[in-house]
């Protein structure tokens, strides 16, 4: 059994122990269960022992509209092999009992937090297995108050999705509701690698900051250390990177080298948090 914390805790101490060191955040995906139970924990203890700040996971869905072919591949694989619900649940408990200051967060979509049409049940099982935080990738702001204060019962932070083109209301909504941190989108559309960071990252990030927010992390087509230095200098505090993990854990490939390259990459050049 997890003990409960603060919503958030685990990343205050981490956000504020990276600065301290100039770094910024690197953290990594991966969908829980992918190829298998056992090998989806090992993988996602090799991106702890290599260097990730943090992670975030996924739980597989048949229909994870925000993602790109590689993730909803992963996904596909744990379904193939029997995944369920309870297997993701065992894993995440696993990793935080072995990395108890770890934040673990969860991106997920609505149809997996109102299966049985009341959040409260989805939230519990999460924190019993110690989630800090969870994106519903699919749920918009104005209808989230059911699973936002579910969450918060349950001393979880509910994170949401900055895109590059939020309306200003929703801007302030996001900063006002959201807890952990804030998922900056480096560009529309749904998830996978990209050659280049697109949108106006620096003007988003600017006016969270603004607003008071969470810390603004950047996602989506993150997949080089040039583009993770891209998103420490448009004023983010970290770095998610998704498909590029997944394929590396699909694929095999050193999945631990290019952790550690994509860590180093956090590094603020003034030497600055």
């Amino acid at each position: 059994m997890t003990t409960l914390i603060a919503r958030g805790a685990r990343y205050g101490t981490m956000f504020r122990t990276l600065g301290e060191r100039g770094e910024g955040a690197f953290i990594p995906f991966a969908m829980l269960g992918d190829p298998d139970p056992a090998r989806s924990l090992a993988a996602i203890r090799l991106l702890v022992s290599a260097g990730a700040d943090a992670l975030e996971l996924g739980l597989p869905f048949s229909d994870p509209m925000a993602d790109g072919p590689v993730i909803q591949a992963a996904a596909t694989r744990a379904l193939a092999r029997g995944v369920r619900r309870a297997h993701c649940w065992r894993i995440v408990a696993s990793v935080r009992d072995e990395f108890p200051t770890l934040p673990i967060g969860l991106l997920v979509y609505a149809n997996l937090v109102f299966h049985r049409g009341d959040p409260e049940r989805f939230y519990a099982d999460a924190a019993g297995a110690g989630v800090d935080s969870v994106v519903v990738a699919d749920l918009p702001l104005i209808e989230s108050r059911a699973s936002v204060a579910a969450a918060r019962v349950h001393g979880i932070a509910p994170v949401f999705i900055a895109p590059p083109n939020v309306s200003s209301d929703r801007l302030a909504a996001i900063a006002a509701e959201g807890e952990g941190y804030t998922y900056v989108t480096s560009r529309g559309g749904v998830t996978g690698e990209d050659q280049r960071l697109r949108g106006d990252r620096n003007r988003l990030i600017e006016e969270l900051k603004a607003l008071g927010a969470p810390p603004p992390v950047l996602g989506f087509g993150i997949s080089t250390p040039a583009q993770v230095r891209a998103a420490m200098s448009a004023g983010a505090i970290g770095a998610i990177s998704g498909s590029a993990i997944v394929r590396r854990i699909a694929e095999g490939g050193d999945l631990a080298g290019f952790v550690r390259e994509m860590k180093a990459a956090t590094q603020r050049e003034d030497g600055n948090g």
